[in-house]
């Protein structure tokens, strides 16, 4: 049905953020239609044709396109279930409506698009549907499947495990028919795997390059996981689109930053997250994102990618950006790498990210200036996404890296993170 301007409507704030580099609209104001957004700019500046529609007002606020998150895992991970009479029986059905809590309380916080690189039976691409078809409300979701590993290899037990080139094109092919956006690897071991080693690169480099080849002529991104410094090189070699972690391992057991595969990573325009456990030796006071600050000089398209379900809940996402400055990264930086930048890392560029006319009208209200302070981001006003408002359910209090993970006493991120990496060293002591 053609929209007319009177289903038109609008709201005005002190500024706009419009996600591209630089660009603030003081005394502000966007006009939606239907989904997308049909203008932007400032007040007195509104086109004729919009002048009889009604401007929601939020006088000292400001406009921003609506976050996204680069990196999360939807579904029942370790602590938090599944807690059902028959865990056999009832883990997919568990799996499901616990990934639809995961993505409302990602919604809750203003994302508004969201990567899910590992969810287990497929759920992913299933609640991705559930959301395009107005099943339930909540982010747009770029859905990866199960992540592709070696036998016995990190996440082996979400259940795409290969041993060669043949496998890995048929694990691609497989994810494609399954309806997966993105195509995720397991490239090095990972902490919470018993038994691999992430200072060890997984595949070759041959490998990954059939992996990236095969994606792409499907038309997907892939994304890999890679702690080790080893599987990192590799990964670049092989031409991959986006790195999570990228902790830089070597295979001593260390972590030592390489300043020229930085910049080979920069040079590829490889998207990164930071997502990464703390440096060994221990750095007292390190953030949650030890390498953000050593990749940002180096020219990388750093990301929000936090590993969210897996690392830390959903309702921590602010606390990650806020890391982000901590690690020295400045606060339009930030905003960036949590809009545009982060939009097309996950395949939506020219969709959404940016407040532009014929995007996604994908938009947060926030009252005060996240440019002079990110805290800004906590007062939320108003959350759309594609043009309908989304009602926020109340979110637990994330007291910092050593909030409670599950909710079970003792039990919290920082211990989580200290247990695998005294787990890890022990293990290095064997190989």
């Amino acid at each position: 049905m053609t929209e007319t301007v009177d289903q038109a409507r609008g709201i005005a704030a002190t500024r706009v953020i419009t996600g591209k580099p630089g660009e603030v609209i003081e005394d502000g104001a966007v006009a939606i239609r239907g989904t997308s957004i049909a203008w932007v700019g400032q007040r007195g500046e509104l086109p004729e044709e919009f002048q009889a529609v009604p401007l929601a007002e939020y006088p000292g606020g400001t406009i921003l396109p609506g976050l996204v998150e680069t990196h999360a895992h939807l579904g029942s991970r370790p602590g938090s279930g599944p807690r059902v009479p028959d865990v056999a029986r009832h883990d997919q059905s568990w799996n499901a409506l616990h990934s639809v809590h995961v993505l409302r309380q990602l919604g809750s916080i203003g994302i508004t698009s969201a990567q899910s690189l590992g969810s287990r039976f497929y759920t992913d691409v299933a609640v991705r549907e559930a959301v395009a078809q107005g099943l339930i409300d909540g982010p747009r979701i770029v859905a990866a499947g199960p992540m592709i590993t070696t036998t016995a290899g990190h996440d082996w037990k979400d259940g795409a495990e290969v041993d060669s080139i043949d496998d890995i094109r048929h694990a691609v092919r497989e994810h494609h028919k399954a309806g997966a956006d993105v195509i995720k690897a397991a490239v090095t071991g990972g902490f919470f795997t018993p038994g691999t080693a992430q200072w060890k690169a997984q595949f070759s480099v041959g490998e990954i390059k059939v992996l990236v080849e095969e994606a792409h002529r499907l038309g997907k991104h892939v994304a890999v996981h890679a702690h080790g410094t080893q599987g990192i090189e590799r990964a670049v070699e092989a031409g991959v689109d986006y790195i999570a972690h990228a902790t830089f391992i070597s295979d001593d057991g260390t972590t030592r930053f390489e300043p020229e595969l930085a910049d080979r990573i920069a040079r590829a325009g490889i998207y990164v997250d930071v997502a990464a456990p703390p440096s060994y030796p221990l750095v007292p006071g390190e953030t949650i994102a030890p390498r953000a600050y050593e990749l940002y000089s180096h020219g990388v398209r750093i990301v929000t990618g936090h590993d969210i379900g897996a690392v830390i809940p959903a309702h921590a996402y602010l606390f990650g950006l806020q890391q982000l400055e901590e690690a020295g990264i400045p606060r339009d930086e930030i905003l960036l790498a949590a809009t545009s930048r982060a939009a097309a890392a996950i395949g939506l560029a020219g969709i959404t990210g940016v407040i532009a006319p014929e995007y996604a009208a994908d938009l947060l209200v926030v009252t005060g200036n996240p440019l002079e302070n990110l805290h800004a981001l906590d007062h939320r006003e108003l959350i759309l996404m594609r043009g309908e408002q989304f009602v926020p359910e109340p979110l637990p209090e994330f007291v910092g890296r050593e909030g409670i993970a599950d909710g079970k006493p003792g039990s919290t991120e920082g211990e989580l993170a200290r247990r695998a990496r005294q787990l890890h060293f022990k293990e290095l002591q064997q190989w």
